[in-house]
């Protein structure tokens, strides 16, 4: 109905259909039966001002999660009201298919409070590992390692974080520095009041960058949706880009390059991301956290901080982008003799389109080398052998890259 709507809509019209189902059975009860069920009004109005309430006020993520401390005592409370009128006005089989649907309600509150609880804990636990910069009204996480230049930096997939690059950091930073950051609402970076584009996003890292004294040319890494990214600050600041690996990158022109891809996008990732936020509020943000095959230190903290309803946020914020960003990132034309590495998973290969696609990034640059690469997507910085050979593509970029000098 609502589709890539914000939390706020998607979590105020859930209430909203149940405010009307509670409202038409009080109706229908009344009505149709002998048994009228006129103790669904107080569901039916709670429920309905609580949902009208959200979608017109459209809170913001902290709003929401002190929101998240208040209504599950509130919704337990009900719930077992409504229990007690059940047993009281409704006799036979009629009690069998309420009984499930309060028991759905009631265990909505234990999962909001134990995800309540997870997520203090995760703050507490794992704080940020790199440091903070003002980027101009809010701040950036950045996390680099090694020394030496030119200086790596890590862009992002979707659902990942800094952390993610666990086991690409630790390699590469033992030839040179490499910077893992989090763009706006990953991670441990600040918010933004709305999603930004890819050009918004460069500007940030531009002044990240600055901010923490770090100096280009930069070798520029990015992972899936990562790629458009980097590719849209090497069209930004050109003068800046000593060379670039895409690892299994997005294309700047999925949307029209891979015929699947449009009704992937409205469906299982513009509407069904949506919902993620919610979801994660009641406690199954677990399901949906990545990280999986990093190395045992490094899985705690990615996993954590991307099974939180900010990380479902900003995700679902980053997917309603992703048509300006792929717009944005093909003003990038050509990197000349700049070394350009690609990686290609055979997870992705299967893919109709996708092998053109990638060819045609590798073709940005008349120095490049393309490879195949078996892994899953994600695995290509995750797991341990194909992110040694994401490693080693990012250490042949280096190696050019000091070869043709500033």
């Amino acid at each position: 109905v609502f589709p890539g709507a914000t939390e706020s809509v998607i979590t105020g019209s859930i209430l909203s259909a149940f405010g009307t189902g509670w409202a038409m059975m009080a109706a229908l009860s009344i009505r149709f039966t002998a048994q009228p069920q006129r103790w669904t009004t107080v569901p039916a109005v709670v429920m309905g001002v609580c949902g009208v309430g959200l979608m017109v006020c459209s809170p913001q993520n902290a709003t929401l999660t002190d929101l998240n401390w208040v209504w599950p005592p509130v919704m337990l409370a009900l719930a077992v009201w409504m229990f007690v009128q059940m047993r009281r006005h409704l006799q036979g089989k009629g009690r069998w298919l309420l009984t499930p649907v309060l028991v759905v309600l009631a265990a909505t509150t234990v999962g909001a409070t134990v995800d309540n609880v997870a997520e203090v804990r995760i703050h507490q636990t794992y704080p940020a590992p790199g440091k903070l910069y003002d980027v101009g009204g809010h701040r950036l996480h950045l996390d680099c390692e090694g020394q030496g230049g030119p200086t790596v930096v890590l862009f992002n997939g979707l659902g990942e974080i800094s952390a993610t690059w666990a086991r690409i950091t630790r390699e590469v930073s033992a030839t040179t520095q490499v910077c893992a950051y989090d763009r706006a609402g990953q991670g441990w970076s600040d918010d933004t009041d709305s999603p930004q584009d890819g050009v918004a996003a460069a500007r940030d890292l531009h002044a990240l960058l600055a901010a923490a004294g770090e100096h280009g040319p930069y070798i520029l890494a990015g992972h899936s949706i990562g790629g458009p990214y980097a590719l849209t600050y090497a069209a930004q600041y050109p003068q800046q880009i000593a060379g670039m690996v895409l690892l299994d990158s997005s294309s700047p022109e999925q949307m029209t390059s891979i015929p699947s891809y449009p009704g992937q996008y409205a469906l299982a990732l513009r509407r069904g991301l949506a919902f993620l936020p919610t979801l994660t509020r009641i406690g199954l943000g677990s399901l949906f956290s990545s990280g999986a095959g990093l190395p045992a230190d490094a899985i705690g903290p990615a996993q954590a901080m991307t099974s939180t309803a900010r990380a479902a946020r900003n995700g679902r914020d980053e997917i309603s982008m992703i048509p300006t960003v792929f717009r944005q990132a093909q003003a990038l034309t050509s990197l000349h003799s700049r070394p350009l590495a690609v990686l290609t998973t055979s997870d992705s290969l299967g893919t109709g389109g996708w092998k053109a696609a990638q060819d045609k990034l590798a073709a940005l640059s008349d120095n490049h080398l393309h490879r195949d690469v078996e892994s899953t997507h994600a695995g290509l910085i995750t797991d341990e052998r194909p992110a040694a050979q994401s490693a080693h593509a990012i250490a042949g970029a280096l190696r050019l890259g000091r070869e043709l000098g500033p």
